[in-house]
């Protein structure tokens, strides 16, 4: 599979608040780095799944807010 079409499934987690907190260095809205959202493109669909799954962890860090995992198809 092409990496084009192997990222084709997932939008950015973006919520546009773009807003680095000069402390963490994570963006307040989608909770990730400068340099893991210059990378989202030319991740693979596992790698941002991955991060995904990181984001959650940091956003219920954050805000105490814990969310069910998804039911998203593995594979």
């Amino acid at each position: 599979m092409s990496r084009a079409t192997d990222n084709a499934a997932l939008p950015s987690p973006c919520i546009s608040v773009c807003r680095l907190d000069p402390v963490s260095g994570h963006c307040m809205g989608c909770f990730r780095t400068g340099a893991e959202i210059a990378a989202w493109r030319s991740m693979t669909t596992g790698d941002q799944r991955a991060l995904l799954d990181e984001l959650r962890d940091r956003r219920a860090a954050v805000t105490g807010v814990v969310r069910r995992p998804t039911r998203r198809r593995r594979g």
